[in-house]
């Protein structure tokens, strides 16, 4: 009879490892083939609901209805988690008509949401249960049951829930960005939930930073050099660049700091000369919808530290300079 592995070297340790990862990515794969008409009428449920949509659950189950509310809370679908033992003792009064319950439970016999199902049934809410037992209390006391089904715990003793919750995780997961695809989430409405940090910042739109209004230089193309020079100097925040417009205020070109020490490598400078003669013409730009990550990638490519945002009829609404990128923390 061949000896069992040691459990105490390294390679029996990563092969155990990659029995748990595997034994969670099957029980995650075997919901897809159970996602059916009753799904659908979960995903209903939740955009149907004019009210908030209530997580519940208890032990495990219970941070993964933790994180569904945070998931749906953060695409702009208003949620709250509901501790179950808090809410037998007046944590029910957040719970109001028109709520839809989402509760949380593998083996469908938690004694703390089962008492809550009557209670919940007097405020007419919706319920929707997730669990492994079709057949369990909550399953037979709920409107709408999403079946995870029968799955085996990936732990040395098969008890400690592991697999399940990867199930139960990642049919959340499914119930909550099918939902949003329902609603037909967008960019600008997720960056509303989502002011600060990286995910914030990657929603970022240019018209955020851009230097507008009197912070926005602009001369007449032409204007002489020096008054170029002069606005490019007094305007707030020293740009180290102008936009350079036409008589009927379009973008014909940009003027900067750059473009004033070349020509100075160059020779004498003629500062009454027209600044159309030495302008970039023809310039890179941006409009002021678009995402900050984007005119910090057409700065890279082109190797420009200034790029004029115009509007639909070409003329220039602001100036991003590479340091309002760098400010705005988007790379």
């Amino acid at each position: 009879m061949a000896r069992p592995p040691r459990r105490s070297t390294a390679k029996a340790q990563l092969a155990w490892a990659r029995t748990v990862l595997a034994a969670e990515a099957r029980a995650i794969t075997s919901l897809s083939g159970r996602l059916d008409a009753t799904f659908l009428a979960a995903v209903e449920a939740l955009h149907a609901c004019t009210g908030r949509i209530i997580t519940t659950g208890i032990g495990k189950p219970g941070f993964i209805a933790q994180k569904l509310s945070a998931t749906l809370a953060s695409t702009g679908v208003p949620s709250l988690y509901l501790h179950p033992a808090e809410a037998a003792h007046g944590d029910l009064g957040r719970v109001v008509s028109g709520d839809v319950v989402v509760a949380l439970s593998n083996s469908g016999t938690t004694e703390e949401i089962l008492r809550l199902l009557v209670p919940l049934k007097r405020q007419r809410v919706t319920i929707v249960a997730l669990t492994s037992d079709p057949r369990s209390p909550l399953a037979k006391g709920s409107d709408v049951v999403l079946d995870i089904g029968a799955i085996d715990e990936a732990c040395p003793i098969g008890l400690v829930p592991t697999a399940s919750s990867a199930a139960l995780h990642a049919l959340c997961d499914a119930l909550a960005m099918t939902l949003a695809w329902r609603r037909e989430l967008t960019p600008d409405r997720y960056a509303l939930f989502h002011p600060g940090g990286k995910l914030g910042r990657s929603v970022l739109k240019v018209r955020e930073v851009m230097r507008s209004g009197e912070a926005n230089p602009l001369v007449q193309a032409s204007a002489r050099l020096s008054d170029a020079l002069v606005v490019m100097t007094n305007t707030s925040g020293r740009p180290g660049a102008t936009n350079v417009v036409d008589a009927k205020g379009r973008l014909v070109g940009i003027f900067t700091d750059g473009d004033f020490r070349r020509l100075a490598e160059r020779g004498p400078l003629a500062l009454d000369a027209a600044v159309s003669t030495v302008m970039a013409k023809r310039p890179r730009t941006i409009g002021p919808d678009e995402l900050v990550l984007s005119a910090a990638a057409i700065m890279r490519e082109t190797k420009v530290d200034q790029l004029p945002v115009v509007d639909a009829r070409g003329r220039p609404v602001g100036l991003v300079d590479v340091q309002d990128v760098l400010a705005a923390r988007v790379v």
